[in-house]
């Protein structure tokens, strides 16, 4: 079932939604755009609690989903399953599940929300939103592996927040 829906996605693809999920899956990559923005709220005062808390969230993400779960699960990826679709990005060396540039995106945006980034979470959860389809048209997940990774980063955010609250009453720093 999951193979047809990737194999539906393809019958969407054009020369320019190409180029766009090129450029948004790789916004992804190493959760790059992510830890950036991480860096540059921890770089603010008015921001750094909730840096703190996305740098938490990230750090629980790239232990639970990239170090245990994909080498746990050992998903293949689906382009190893149908070798006639034509990937448009370099192909991962690693395992499918989960999606680890959705799993970076949602710990993020669940941080966000979880430390009351009002006008940062809705933008952050539509970015997010689109790498995760841009890795099913790109034919480098499955659907599940999807959904894998917005419970697995959402989760990780909420591990995170856990951690940073705790880390904020040991030093007597108020919480967001």
């Amino acid at each position: 079932m999951e193979i047809q829906i990737l194999n539906w996605l393809q019958s969407l693809h054009t020369p320019i939604l190409d180029k766009i999920m090129q450029l948004i899956t790789h916004l992804g990559d190493v959760g790059i755009i992510w830890i950036i923005l991480t860096i540059v709220m921890i770089l603010i005062p008015k921001t750094r609690k909730s840096g703190v808390i996305m740098a938490a969230a990230l750090i629980v993400d790239v232990i639970l989903c990239n170090v245990i779960l994909k080498n746990l699960i050992a998903r293949v990826r689906p382009y190893d399953v149908n070798t006639a679709v034509q990937v448009l990005v370099a192909k991962p060396k690693d395992f499918s599940f989960p999606s680890g540039h959705t799993a970076a995106s949602f710990a993020s945006v669940t941080a966000l929300y979880l430390a009351g980034e009002k006008k940062l979470w809705k933008p952050a959860l539509a970015l997010a939103i689109l790498i995760a389809f841009s890795r099913m048209y790109l034919y480098v997940h499955y659907p599940t592996d999807i959904l894998g990774g917005v419970i697995f980063g959402s989760l990780s955010a909420w591990i995170g927040y856990q951690c940073s609250k705790k880390m904020f009453n040991i030093f007597q720093v108020e919480r967001p």
